[in-house]
């Protein structure tokens, strides 16, 4: 039977079912497909004539349906024997991107499997067209490259060019969004006026507390969304990464706690109104850095994961509930503590 040597290109290439966001936006058409039971002899010879571009990477095999059954690696092609059939010597039921699936699962498929060519099937299996694997590593870059913009309100259409005006109303629904979360915060400090102001050392190290945990539950929150990125959250149960960024929290908390707490001892004998107080305040700082900072690592595993359960972007909206929460907790335990403790 004389090879049948065609593109593939079956309901419009793929085209017109297109959603947006998915493969199809980067898929090419398929350079050339056989029918199962085609002859290494008549597939070579059939390639040889058909000009295939020097990129051809998989000889695609098909089935009367035009539904995909196998591929054959192009080396392997020319080094087969030539009364093989291309059956024989090809890789049944290779993986296969959906014309559907979205770019963000493409891209993690690629980075788990690192083919240079992907095939890209319909519902049926039917073969449109394929993807190159360096396209998908690149849009993955794209996304990547956009994740800490998307967490300070910085969309990721926005490059150093975008009009004034435009970047102005992508960003600034953010930061009155930002601004509100802030008077949260705000209000907290404020219940505790009376406690800052008969020991004013504590102002001081208000936003030393709120760096560190701030920071902590960052460092947690990366972790945690590079996982979700790369499915690595799925291996595991949820409680283990939980447990080990709580661990990690405490564990930093009371090492720049320490630290903290003898910059208060230090600094606390130095204002008139707290010279007495040095060693309970140094304790407030301590057990103030060390809880919220495991709150911080705890929130930045809670929040992402909680957020893509309600069907929200992690990557998107994690820093600002993060932010919130580190403030509110950290500031709220240090004022706290100082006023059951000190006062």
């Amino acid at each position: 039977m004389p090879p049948d040597m065609r593109p593939i290109k079956p309901h419009g290439d793929g085209k017109d079912i297109a959603v947006r966001g998915s493969v199809v936006e980067l898929m090419d058409p398929i350079p050339a497909s056989v029918p199962v039971g085609t002859t290494v002899a008549a597939a070579v010879e059939a390639v040889r004539r058909a000009q295939v571009p020097t990129e051809l990477t998989y000889l695609y095999i098909t089935d009367e349906g035009d539904r995909l059954v196998g591929l054959v690696v192009l080396r392997d092609l020319m080094l087969s024997e030539a009364g093989a059939t291309v059956d024989q010597i090809m890789l049944p039921s290779p993986f296969a991107l959906h014309v559907d699936m979205p770019l963000s699962e493409a891209c993690k498929a690629a980075v788990r499997r690192h083919y240079p060519v992907y095939p890209v099937v319909d519902a049926e299996n039917r073969l449109l067209g394929q993807v190159r694997g360096w396209q998908l590593f690149e849009q993955q870059i794209i996304e990547i490259s956009a994740q800490p913009g998307q967490m300070v309100g910085v969309q990721k259409e926005e490059r150093s060019f975008t009009p004034l005006f435009s970047a102005f109303l992508k960003r600034h629904p953010w930061l009155q969004l930002n601004l509100l979360t802030a008077f949260i915060a705000a209000f907290v400090v404020g219940s505790f006026t009376g406690t800052i102001e008969k020991i004013v050392a504590l102002a001081a190290f208000l936003p030393v507390l709120a760096g560190q945990s701030g920071n902590t539950g960052c460092q947690a929150l990366a972790i945690t969304l590079r996982g979700l990125a790369l499915r690595d959250v799925d291996k595991r149960p949820k409680l283990h990464l939980v447990l080990r960024e709580g661990a990690l929290g405490i564990a930093n908390g009371l090492l720049v706690g320490l630290v903290a707490a003898a910059a208060m001892w230090f600094y606390a004998p130095r204002q008139p109104e707290s010279a007495s107080q040095a060693p309970m305040l140094a304790l407030v700082i301590l057990l103030a850095m060390s809880g919220s900072c495991l709150m911080s690592g705890i929130s930045g595993v809670l929040i992402p994961l909680g957020l893509r359960r309600v069907g929200a972007d992690p990557a998107v909206a994690s820093a600002i509930f993060l932010t919130t929460v580190t403030d509110i907790v950290g500031m709220g335990l240090m004022l706290g503590l100082a006023t059951m403790l000190v006062l």
